[in-house]
């Protein structure tokens, strides 16, 4: 399969490459992108998960069990669950995010779609967000897939990254650079 980017070089790459392949085969690829999307709004969400998922002490054994236990409360589907059980028996678990981010390219170039990180210092409600999409399909000419996160340092305004373009029009970057221009 075709990899953009070198995913696969990784090791993240890689295990996110092994679960987009077994959802693609047992075409469960949307339940797994929308578990994975619980997974990461889960480990925004919980100091205790993101506890579990970098703590060095915890052994491979009780990694799995609370794994289990947390996919079952988050009610996640059987493929999800038993990477990460996979995950947590090999101590992997710590590069989650960077699997999670890496499966979603992966399944955002299957559909044809580009994937876009975009940082705004405040959440984008539902209307920004469609015109954003709007604006960025106008630009790179096929659909966007944006990837949401909010930094309230940036003050205001937003960064696009999209592959290795980024676009900052954040506040904190113009206040930067006026800064840099009045020192000469």
């Amino acid at each position: 399969m075709e990899n953009s980017g070198g995913i696969q070089a990784s090791l993240s790459g890689r295990y996110a490459t092994a679960l987009f392949e077994i959802a693609r085969d047992a075409n469960t690829l949307p339940q797994v992108e929308a578990s994975l999307v619980t997974v990461r709004q889960a480990l925004t969400a919980s100091a205790e998960l993101r506890l579990l998922v970098n703590s060095p002490v915890v052994t491979r054994t009780e990694a799995a069990r609370a794994v289990a236990a947390a996919a079952g409360v988050l009610q996640l589907d059987g493929t999800t669950t038993n990477f990460l059980g996979v995950l947590a028996q090999n101590r992997r678990l710590k590069e989650l995010p960077t699997m999670i981010r890496a499966f979603r390219q992966l399944a955002a170039t299957h559909r044809g779609e580009t994937t876009a990180e975009v940082v705004s210092a405040h959440p984008l409600d539902a209307g920004q967000v469609d015109a954003l999409k709007q604006q960025l399909r106008t630009r790179l000419g096929r659909d966007v897939n944006v990837d949401l996160s909010v930094d309230p340092s940036l003050l205001g305004g937003l960064v696009v990254k999209i592959g290795s373009q980024m676009i900052d029009s954040s506040i904190k970057t113009r206040l930067n650079s006026l800064a840099h221009a009045m020192k000469g």
